[in-house]
């Protein structure tokens, strides 16, 4: 097993939140961050001349809610949604998701382990309350993004995702490597899931570091076993870069 390096000040650091960040929860509702991550995230930004960023599922304004005071550059919706370091909040145009909220939002109301998230220009239906579902909830969504055009769905844990097609973390962190203060440094990602697979590559292609948070097969050479594990190396690196 690979330890994973400490970053230098020449790194640029993204990270997932849900699974990386923040254990997984029952209910998305459920999940909170340790103030101590907190802290080290506002540390390593400062460490790092603000090249720290949030890739995430979630939309910016929860993003916002959770590390609050700190405020930080998010691609929130796998990246449908991005806030810059310039603060600016740039959305993938979509198309009337109705049709497809109405699809789900009935097998939701048939079946009570189930649970829709809807998001700017997206919709999540997590079924980590009824795995025994996981095939229905796959047919749905289906039938739901043949529905609405311009939409593709996304696997992640124990979640079925109707997201834009044109939108993805992978893009999201090649956005942020164009602009200040993250472009000409070294990217590294940090995430848990399937949906993070697009960023690694994009990080690994332009000779950075990505990072498997958590058990399974992934294109990351480095693995690091949670959460925990994370915020662990976090206040490690920003003993580092204190002392650099």
């Amino acid at each position: 097993m690979n330890a994973v390096p400490l970053p230098d000040a020449g790194s640029a650091l993204f990270f997932d939140f849900d699974g990386t960040l923040a254990d997984l929860q029952a209910h998305p509702d459920a999940v909170s961050i340790d103030a101590d991550v907190r802290s080290c995230l506002a540390a390593l930004a400062r460490g790092l001349g603000g090249a720290v960023a949030v890739v995430t599922g979630r939309p910016v304004a929860e993003i916002d809610r959770q590390l609050a005071p700190l405020r930080l550059p998010v691609a929130g919706v796998h990246g449908a949604e991005r806030r810059g370091p310039d603060g600016s909040l740039r959305r993938v145009a979509t198309a009337d998701l109705a049709p497809a909220r109405s699809l789900a939002e009935a097998l939701v109301r048939e079946h009570a382990g189930l649970y829709l998230e809807a998001k700017p220009g997206a919709l999540a239906l997590h079924f980590r309350q009824a795995p025994e579902l996981e095939d229905l909830c796959v047919e749905t969504m289906a039938e739901a993004a043949r529905r609405v055009e311009g939409m593709a769905l996304m696997h992640g844990k124990m979640v079925i995702e109707l997201k834009p097609r044109n939108a993805g973390k992978g893009l999201a962190v090649r956005a942020f490597l164009e602009e200040r203060p993250f472009r000409l440094r070294r990217p590294w990602m940090f995430g848990d899931d399937v949906t993070d697979e697009a960023a690694f590559e994009v990080v690994l292609a332009q000779g950075g570091v990505a990072v498997k948070v958590g058990d399974g097969e992934s294109v990351a050479p480095y693995p690091i076993a949670g959460p925990a594990a994370l915020l662990d190396w976090m206040r490690r690196s920003v003993h580092a870069l204190d002392n650099r």
